[in-house]
Formats: structure tokens, C-alpha cells, sequence
């Protein structure tokens, strides 16, 4: 089957998944829109005038692009992963087995659902922080390219932790070891010029820092590392975990016996 039947195929399952975090908006796009805004307030009111990371720009300011990018890794991640892992454990993904689907649609659907919660969330938290920072956008394609790219790669990988996990304490041990220490340590609240030279060096093996930093060029035009660096670092990752959960969609791991 060819990608262009597959996306045609996955349009009904995409629509589930759409409608499926749709129907509880305020536990999946407000709650996190909120826990964001409190991670302004607090980070901001504190360390504003302390703290200036780029020239003319505040540190409220800068906070913004760390905030949105993080929720849209966050939430894009977790409607893949939870929606398989309900599925596998309720017994309901009997049914989308049952469907001639293959297993192309089944990932253009499950990361498509993903990456527009994750916009979704992301442009709620952007418009909140209207109220605390002046917005900018020095270069808008720099941040739609990573926003994307991020929930494609976020949704990706919730599809293989969705795959993998048996059970929802697994699935719990996934997001708080490997998604949450990922994120805060890619320079969501701070800039990784301002660490020490060991974990400066960590820093640029993590992809998601080349996702913030990136996303970060977008609004003011500055960046820690070159936007095409970074572009290609995560587009080289986001292809690397596709082709795995697209692997395992097609042996049918875990969801086969």
C-alpha cells in the first residue's frame, strides 16, 4: 500500500484520536496550558531581573519558546503513548487490529492525532504568555519547522513507548527517566552556555535541546548553535525513531499474539 492509500486509509483512525483527547480538553490542552503558566510566574517573577540570557531580550521572554516547545514534546509524546497503552490494556485495540489499516496509516494517524495536541497545547500556552511578555516572532518558519518536527518526533517515540509498555507503570517509568530529564535538560529555563563545561557537552548530545533551541531562533533570531545544525540533527533523529515505530507497527510487536 502506498503512502498517499495510506493517508486516505488513516483519516478515520486520525479522526478517533483527534476526537479522543478532544472530548476531555480541559485534563489534555487546559491542565497543561495552566502548568506551563505556573512555571512562568514562578521562573519569571523570580529570576527576571536577575537573569538576562540575550542581549535586549528579558528573561520572561525567553522563558516563552522553552515553555510552548516543552508542552508540545510533552503532550505530543503522551497522546501516542497513552492511547496505545489504554488501548492494550482495555483489550479494544482488537478493533482497530480487525481493519484492513496498514500499518503506514497506523502511524500517520496515532502521530497525527499527536502532533495536533501538541500544536494545540503549544498555541494555548503561547497565547497565555501574551499576558506576561510582549510576543515575538523574528523568524516564524525557524519555529513552525521545529514545532513540527518536535511532535512528529515526540509522537514517534510514543508510539514505541506505547508498543513496548505492558502495563501503565512502565509507561510512567518512561516518561519520568527518559522524556522528563530530556526535556528540563535542554535548556527550556536556561541557556547551556551558562553550564559547566562537562554538562555543556551533555547537553549537545540531547536532540531535544537542538528542538528548544531551534524553536527559540524563531522568536528572537538568536539561537545557541546554528538553526541548520540543529535542523539537521533532529530531522536525522525524527526520521531515525519514525522508521523504528514504523518497524515495529509492521511486525505488529506486542500488539500481535
Amino acid at each position: 500500500m502506498s503512502w498517499l492509500a495510506s493517508l486516505q486509509g488513516a483519516r478515520p483512525l486520525f479522526v478517533k484520536e483527534v476526537l479522543r483527547f478532544w472530548k476531555v480538553a480541559a485534563q489534555t490542552v487546559g491542565a497543561p496550558v495552566l502548568t506551563a503558566v505556573l512555571y512562568l510566574l514562578i521562573f519569571g517573577h523570580v529570576l527576571e531581573n536577575h537573569v538576562q540570557v540575550y542581549p535586549g531580550v528579558g528573561y520572561t521572554a525567553f522563558l516563552v519558546p522553552g515553555l510552548v516547545m516543552m508542552s508540545v514534546l510533552q503532550n505530543a509524546f503522551a497522546n501516542s503513548s497513552s492511547s496505545l497503552i489504554q488501548s492494550k490494556i482495555t483489550g479494544n485495540l482488537v478493533f482497530v487490529l480487525l481493519t484492513p489499516l496498514s500499518h503506514r496509516a497506523w502511524f500517520l494517524a496515532y502521530v497525527g492525532a499527536s502532533l495536533v495536541r501538541g500544536l494545540m497545547v503549544g498555541a494555548g500556552v503561547w497565547l497565555a504568555t501574551v499576558v506576561f511578555a510582549a510576543p515575538q516572532m523574528a523568524q516564524p518558519l525557524w519555529a513552525l519547522t521545529f514545532a513540527v518536527l518536535g511532535g512528529c518526533l515526540l509522537g514517534s517515540l510514543g508510539l514505541i513507548a506505547g508498543l513496548w509498555a505492558d502495563k501503565f507503570d512502565q509507561m510512567a517509568a518512561f516518561q519520568n527517566f527518559v522524556i522528563l530529564p530530556m526535556t528540563f535538560l535542554s535548556g527550556v529555563f536556561y541557556s547551556v552556555h551558562s553550564l559547566p563545561d562537562f554538562w555543556h557537552g551533555v547537553s549537545r548530545l540531547n536532540p531535544f535541546f537542538y528542538l528548544i533551541d531551534g524553536f527559540r531562533r524563531g522568536f528572537f533570531g538568536q539561537s545557541d548553535v546554528s538553526p541548520w545544525l540543529s535542523l539537521a540533527v533532529v530531522l536525522s533523529v525524527t526520521l531515525a525513531v519514525a522508521a523504528v515505530a514504523l518497524r515495529l507497527l509492521k511486525t505488529g510487536y506486542k500488539i500481535r499474539h
